[in-house]
């Protein structure tokens, strides 16, 4: 990590991206309509750079997309040049050694004060707030929104970070929902059911309350990542991106409703959401590669709009893999394994892979130590928060390079005796999943692909896998150029 986080706002980390040659600008007008869709897909699908078009044909301002679709740029993003320094760090902090003498003590106080040091800051004024529209003045057609696939129910903004807090304990939240533009004052919020904004309106609601909301467009990479990382409900956003960047986010009080946004944000759009009021949202083609289809949802009068001077508008892509969200995927991944450690130890590494929708499914590598270990481990990860929307886990031994589909599909597909070694359960399932019979909730399957004891039924005696010796490897590493074999 480095001394000081080197980004202020989007601004900066776009102008380190394009001096390392991850940014192209497109200067030729590009319609937000479908166009930026195939434009984008075609660059993602060659690991192609980041882009910012420079003008759309709708809106009032640049977008910038494709901002992390590669681990290089996610890293660049962080501030690091890998992404499990991250999880390293966390590590550190979550280790539940007690500590040893004084030396300890001092040294556990200055991991706490490290913590302590990073809750956000209130700042008077912010960039965000440079020009503001207020009631007619506010029309959401200055953004570029987009229309990313042609069955799409119309623009969608997709990058905004929706701020609400609970009606009575006031305790924030940020998450990264889809918002669908109905008109110029009208978005479409659409809160899943496992979502904590669903439980801050279904509570409001009971109360007759109308709801504040305020959707920021465009923080810091990094403020961008915190509101989509899967964090307990009790643990703020802010007070996590402000760890990962080693130093506090500057928050603003909103000008019309009671909420913080970052400060150095490009657009904060503030209003409400009035109890019991729904609109049809979608269908809008998702990262499953199905279009969702129409549901009521609850919708946010817009009564007010901020932006800074000179706004750049962020947004994604969503499709079935590959799609630029793989580096936040993956930076969940590796952040968040040493706490899913913490919670379950037998976990060695852990690899959710892309295709999957880094939920559906999960491998985990586990040091083997007793009979059915592996359906310990399945059943203690269904229980494990977010983790609990996994469908299929995949258990290997700790020899298995998790993150090697090929290894795992040779451990998968031969080391299972699928009348014994698959475990089908049911359980909840996210709220987009179509394959389902019935929505929220569908069947679970776990795969132990582990050797196997004696002490599980297995009396034939496990083999030997096939493995070099030391002495050839090393003989051939010596030796390989004398065999003039390109490789």
């Amino acid at each position: 990590m480095a001394t000081k986080f080197p980004y202020s706002d989007l601004q900066s980390y776009l102008t380190t991206l394009e001096e390392a040659g991850e940014l192209k600008r497109v200067s030729a007008p590009v319609d937000p309509t479908l166009e930026v869709t195939e434009i984008v897909n075609r660059v993602i699908a060659e690991d192609g750079p980041a882009l910012l078009f420079e003008n759309p044909t709708r809106g009032e301002m640049p977008i910038a997309i494709n901002l992390f679709s590669t681990l290089e740029r996610t890293a660049l993003a962080f501030g690091v040049d890998d992404l499990n320094e991250i999880g390293d760090r966390i590590g550190e902090l979550a280790k539940p050694e007690l500590p040893v003498g004084w030396a300890g003590v001092r040294d556990g106080l200055g991991k706490l004060m490290q913590l302590k040091s990073v809750p956000p800051k209130k700042v008077r004024k912010a960039p965000c707030q440079e020009v503001v529209y207020r009631g007619d003045e506010v029309d959401l057609n200055r953004l570029p929104g987009l229309q990313v696939w042609p069955g799409d129910g119309g623009i969608f903004h997709n990058f905004g970070l929706v701020h609400t807090k609970h009606p009575e304990s006031a305790k924030r939240n940020v998450g990264l929902y889809r918002l669908q533009q109905h008109d110029e004052r009208t978005l479409g919020l659409h809160w899943q059911i496992h979502k904590n904004s669903t439980s801050h309106y279904a509570d409001a609601e009971r109360r007759g309350d109308r709801l504040p909301v305020a959707i920021a467009i465009g923080p810091d990479p990094v403020m961008a990542y915190a509101a989509t990382a899967p964090l307990p409900s009790d643990i703020d956003e802010y007070l996590f991106a402000g760890f990962l960047r080693g130093e506090r986010v500057e928050m603003v009080d909103c000008l019309t409703v009671p909420l913080q946004v970052p400060a150095t944000s490009q657009i904060v759009l503030e209003g409400w959401a009035e109890p019991g009021e729904r609109l049809p949202e979608g269908p809008f083609g998702d990262h499953t590669g199905f279009y969702t289809p129409v549901e009521d949802f609850p919708y946010m009068h817009v009564e007010t709009m901020t932006m800074r001077e000179n706004p750049i508008y962020h947004s994604i892509i969503t499709s079935a893999p590959p799609q630029e969200d793989y580096g936040l995927g993956k930076a969940t991944e590796r952040i968040f394994l040493p706490l899913l450690k913490v919670m379950i130890p037998d976990i060695v590494d852990y690899h959710l892979p892309e295709s999957g929708g880094f939920h559906n499914c999960a491998i985990v590598s586990i040091d083997k130590k007793f009979p059915k270990h592996a359906q310990k481990v399945m059943n203690a990860i269904w229980g494990a928060h977010m983790m609990s929307l996994t469908k299929l886990i995949i258990v290997v031994d700790a020899d298995c390079d998790v993150h090697d589909m090929r290894e795992v599909a040779w451990r998968a597909f031969g080391n299972v005796d699928y009348s014994r070694d698959l475990q089908v359960g049911e359980g909840p399932v996210d709220h987009l999943d179509h394959a389902s019979y019935q929505q929220f909730w569908g069947g679970k399957a776990g795969i132990d692909a582990t050797a196997k004891f004696p002490t599980e039924g297995y009396t034939r005696g496990w083999p030997d896998m096939m493995t070099m010796t030391a002495a050839v490897k090393a003989t051939v590493s010596d030796r390989w150029k004398e065999y003039g074999i390109d490789h």
